[in-house]
């Protein structure tokens, strides 16, 4: 009954169907490797950043401007001295924080014979009018590693800005604006001058790892996966409907023989 398996049309539907299964497993199981990849990244920052709760020196971590801020080494708590450059500060707009718009205050700080850390000594709502002022003198700041933006960070604005304000944090764009090299990324300061609200950890384009492109990737998995079993299914389906036709011809119950 099962012999027309072995036509040269049966014979390709089934290769075909073969051949559609195995591309369906392999893309999703490389989609399960996209989600397990980035559901590991997430673990790491966590461990990373509950190991690390005290904080270390920013030279230990960013020996120089080369060294780059990384999965492992975001939102960690470091710690620095040296002076406000107060003739340099930026105002970075359309950052938000607890839901509402407003502005960072970005102060460099110039560190002893190194270079300067672009230092967000917190943020403000609404228009900033005037800044709370920058401190004098030798300073020691503490606050969190964050990632340089880019332009599709939140907020992020590409141009157009008047004089004394930024539209992304990065080297690339201090680099226009400063006579000085700086550190990767910037820091968000744990102590804030009355009139801001410190700055919590910003995560970068992507998240940490269980952001909603994750749960796309395990989303994608499974319709790879369904999938597969779809073109099982209707493989197996054919089969038994051409069985139950040829069973009925061998009857003599074929209508077509009528």
């Amino acid at each position: 009954m099962y012999r027309f398996l072995f036509s040269p049309r049966w014979l390709v539907g089934t290769v075909v169907a073969v051949a559609a299964i195995g591309v369906c497993l392999m893309l999703g199981s490389w989609q399960l490797g996209r989600f397990e990849s980035r559901v590991s990244t997430h673990q790491e920052i966590n461990k990373a950043v509950s190991a690390e709760s005290r904080a270390r020196p920013l030279s230990e971590i960013l020996p120089d401007t080369a060294a780059k801020v990384g999965t492992d080494t975001l939102g960690r708590t470091v710690s620095f001295t040296g002076s406000y450059d107060a003739a340099h500060q930026l105002l970075v707009p359309n950052r938000t924080v607890d839901g509402r718009s407003g502005y960072y205050v970005l102060t460099p700080l110039r560190t002893d014979g190194g270079p300067a850390v672009p230092v967000v000594r917190g943020w403000v709502a609404g228009s900033p009018g005037a800044a709370p002022e920058v401190p004098s003198g030798q300073v020691s700041v503490t606050g969190r590693l964050q990632a340089p933006e880019n332009s599709g960070s939140g907020g992020a604005v590409a141009g157009g800005l008047p004089a004394g304000q930024l539209g992304t944090i990065s080297p690339a764009t201090l680099v226009n604006v400063l006579p000085y090299p700086v550190y990767d990324g910037w820091v968000a300061a744990d102590d804030v001058p009355a009139g801001l609200t410190a700055v919590p950890t910003v995560q970068p384009q992507g998240g940490d790892g269980l952001s909603l492109r994750a749960f796309q990737n395990l989303g994608y998995t499974l319709e790879w996966f369904v999938f597969a079993g779809f073109v099982v299914f209707m493989w197996f389906r054919l089969v038994r409907r051409e069985a139950e036709a040829a069973q009925d011809r061998a009857l003599g119950l074929d209508p077509a023989l009528d």
